[in-house]
């Protein structure tokens, strides 16, 4: 291992069986930390090639079980992954309305660290949901519904996990090579036919800009062609939060809103985007734009919200609550998940023109308050979040409200003006604000 690592940290090739020895070793507990660490440093210095990041991307996917389904669904099974962001609640969207197109959905899905939100965490505020199942439970949830949302299993990719835990704490968390081979050996154990990709640019997501962005798609989708999977992305911005509330509770109610065809606009968008890229690229579609169409048919039939129905019942939730919670009004959905002791009402400090309300200093302040954790294993609060009163471009005076927060105790006056930071106004009407979805890059 010295010598491999030694020949990446003088800039020269890795052949595809050395990759496959770091990786065997990583896997089998051989490999000392510093080394690992070291490794990961050259990586993130020195750059990967294409074909030394598909050779890592395989022998990651091989440190463990590969999902098997029956070949009646072959061409049908599809997935999404997201770079992360705040108020992203679109998988508890996406993944019912793909099962009502005919498409087979084994989304593995991860949990919220630092101030981006986790698909699981939010599911769990769902009294009963079970994110943990084994290989056997989700083919058979699959054949029940169509579609399951689960966390990674420890037989799944076992090198990935000690990867990504060892990133963080040495600074290669914004490794292309490293990124790609973490999100698509997980996404090859699936057994995938097609795989859209939602990558995030903006002051709140990982990039910031999105020519880097880009350099991270373009890389996702070569080496997830490599694969064998139809594979896409697209390229979203992620300054505001999505949709309009952030907070685990408050993203599945307005999940719901979406499924019943009404919600935020930017949500619906985004979902039918990626929707109808899977549903062209898996052949159940002849173009995007008439997968999109037909994505969002499901919302407004009813489909995807039965389907999501039978996923909660399938995954564990009481079929009394998974049925109340998909027919309730909103302050009974509401009272079913939980609400947090105070809801209280920011005002705003003067009058103007909404600009902009910025993700981040709201997503901070949250995790403040208990619904974001800063390591894993973390507890986090499911009722805090906050709801956003006003959309970009209304007209505020001075002293009316713009933010709803849940909270459970602590929010102080400097939370508080955490939180008015947020809001963005300006004394004329501001332009139009530019498309959520910025470009689409395909094969």
């Amino acid at each position: 291992l010295p010598s491999l690592i030694r020949k990446k940290r003088d800039g020269e090739r890795l052949e595809k069986e050395e990759i496959q020895s770091f990786v065997q070793e990583v896997t089998e507990g051989t490999a000392q930390q510093g080394q690992i660490g070291a490794m990961l440093m050259a990586i993130r210095l020195r750059g990967m090639d294409a074909g030394e990041t598909l050779a890592l991307t395989r022998a990651m996917a091989s440190s463990g079980r590969a999902l098997a389904w029956p070949a009646a669904w072959h061409g049908h099974l599809v997935d999404k992954h997201s770079t992360g962001g705040v108020g992203d609640k679109v998988s508890l969207v996406l993944a019912p309305a793909l099962a009502a197109c005919g498409c087979k959905v084994p989304m593995i899905s991860g949990r919220g660290l630092g101030h981006t939100g986790g698909t699981l965490d939010k599911l769990e505020a769902i009294p009963g949901f079970r994110v943990n199942l084994s290989p056997e439970e989700m083919q058979s949830v699959l054949e029940q519904v169509g579609c399951c949302i689960v966390g990674q299993s420890e037989e799944l990719v076992p090198a990935d996990r000690v990867l990504y835990g060892l990133r963080d704490v040495t600074a290669t968390v914004d490794s292309l090579p490293l990124i790609t081979a973490s999100i698509l050996s997980k996404k090859a154990v699936e057994q995938l036919s097609a795989l859209v990709l939602d990558v995030k640019f903006g002051t709140a997501a990982l990039y910031p800009t999105q020519e880097s962005a880009r350099q991270l798609a373009e890389s996702l989708v070569a080496v997830g062609q490599l694969l064998g999977i139809h594979t896409s992305a697209v390229l979203s911005r992620m300054d505001q939060p999505l949709g309009r509330c952030v907070g685990n509770s408050l993203e599945v109610l307005e999940a719901l809103e979406c499924l019943e065809g009404g919600g935020p606009p930017d949500l619906r968008q985004l979902v039918t985007t990626l929707g109808g890229l899977l549903l062209w690229q898996c052949g159940l579609a002849e173009e995007a734009e008439q997968g999109r169409a037909r994505l969002g048919q499901a919302l407004d039939d009813g489909s995807a919200l039965c389907t999501f129905e039978a996923m909660l019942g399938a995954q564990g939730v009481p079929p009394t609550t998974a049925h109340c919670l998909c027919t309730a009004t909103p302050p009974q959905r509401q009272q079913l998940l939980g609400q947090a002791n105070t809801r209280e009402e920011l005002r705003a400090l003067q009058g103007g023109w909404v600009q902009q309300i910025e993700a981040l200093p709201l997503a901070h302040t949250l995790h403040a308050l208990g619904a974001g954790r800063a390591r894993a294993g973390d507890p986090i609060n499911p009722r805090v979040g906050v709801e956003l009163l006003v959309t970009v471009g209304q007209h505020l005076r001075e002293g009316e409200p713009w933010l709803r927060v849940h909270h459970d105790g602590g929010l102080d006056e400097g939370r508080q003006q955490a939180l008015q930071a947020a809001l963005r106004l300006v004394p004329d009407p501001p332009p139009s604000p530019p498309e959520l979805v910025a470009d689409t890059i395909l094969p």
